[in-house]
């Protein structure tokens, strides 16, 4: 293994680790008390904004670690005659699902700030659930792949 690799892996993980985790926290740790109104706006609006940044970044990240990644490990037979290139194009599907959940979720959940938090909070929950779920496939798929013991 070459120092690219080392740090285009380590990079890869790192911010999907984050990205996922971030999923996670606003789904499942602040967007129920907002939906209840025990967040304020600009709160909510920091920590959607910054989900959404960590999003939008992690998706160049993601482009260029995972694009040298496979470009290194497959080829089109292997990503699309393999198990472990199944796993990678769900990985890669997820990908695209999650980030366009959360795109959804944070405009939902910020454009009611001006008024009626709780409602806006409310109408993007779905959606936060829903890339919340997908981050968890997301993690489980990724498992597999990095299984030594195989499929």
């Amino acid at each position: 293994m070459t120092l690219i690799h080392a740090v285009m892996w380590s990079l890869h993980v790192g911010f999907a680790i984050l990205w996922t985790g971030s999923v996670l926290f606003v789904s499942l740790a602040v967007v129920p008390p907002a939906t209840r109104g025990d967040v304020g706006g600009k709160l909510l609006s920091t920590v959607v904004g910054r989900l959404r940044w960590i999003t939008r970044i992690g998706a160049l990240v993601f482009v260029a670690t995972g694009g040298h990644m496979a470009g290194q490990l497959y080829t089109a037979d292997t990503l699309t005659g393999t198990g472990a290139g199944h796993l990678v194009l769900t990985m890669i599907a997820l990908w695209f699902l999650i980030t366009g959940l959360v795109e959804v979720a944070g405009s939902k959940a910020v454009a009611g700030l001006d008024g009626d938090i709780a409602g806006a909070a409310a109408d993007a929950k779905p959606f936060f659930y829903a890339a919340a779920g997908l981050s968890v496939a997301l993690i489980l798929t990724a498992g597999l792949l990095a299984n030594p013991f195989g499929l």
